[in-house]
């Protein structure tokens, strides 16, 4: 997968997984991380998928509704992929907190609903719910931060709060900063978001 890798000063603090909305690029979400944790190493990932042009992590149907097997196949290419660069850039491969918008906040859900322990938490700005009617693994403890839009067009308001739900039946902690806007990443979130983190992890 077409990366940035960034090596940090302090190999402590946990590794940034950064995954950036449709139509993005691994450059997109850089800034976010010197504002969550300017110390850490940085992973930033571009999409596999082409929707007429556009980087995604997955493919889709129609607006918001996902292709399940696309999305299933990625999810894991993207786990496998993690492993690989944990290797190759000599991290700990358990020490991984994603930061995702849109898609890419859908893709660092999926990972979560999919594979247990691959993530030591989440950064979730805007995402939608990846998968229903299935069991997810336990999430016991696992900090996970969702930024989210009253007046999302994207992301109904109704959606952020059935993915805090699910989350928290299976144990994480769950903190949502709601704004008064649409889909647009604010400031505002990102400052929320690097509280979260500072909290959970600094």
């Amino acid at each position: 997968m077409k990366h940035i890798f960034r090596k940090g000063n302090d190999e402590k603090k946990p590794v940034l997984l950064l995954l950036h909305g449709t139509g993005g690029n691994e450059e997109d979400l850089l800034p976010l991380s010197g504002m969550i944790s300017p110390e850490s190493s940085v992973l930033s990932v571009r999409g596999n998928v082409l929707e007429n042009g556009m980087p995604r992590f997955f493919r889709r149907l129609s607006e918001g509704v996902f292709d399940e097997a696309d999305l299933i196949f990625r999810t894991n290419e993207l786990n496998d992929f993690l492993q690989e660069a944990a290797e190759r850039y000599n991290f700990d491969r358990d020490n991984v907190v994603a930061v995702g918008y849109s898609n890419g906040a859908n893709i660092a859900g999926s990972m979560l609903f999919h594979h247990e322990k691959s993530l030591k938490g989440a950064i979730l700005h805007h995402p939608m719910v990846p998968r229903r009617g299935i069991e997810i693994p336990s999430l016991a403890g696992l900090p996970v931060f969702i930024g989210a839009g009253k007046n999302d067009p994207i992301c109904p308001a109704h959606e952020t709060e059935e993915l805090e739900q699910m989350l928290s039946q299976v144990g994480a902690k769950v903190e949502v900063k709601w704004e008064q806007m649409g889909h647009q990443l604010t400031r505002s979130e990102v400052e929320a978001a690097a509280e979260f983190f500072k909290k959970e992890w600094l």
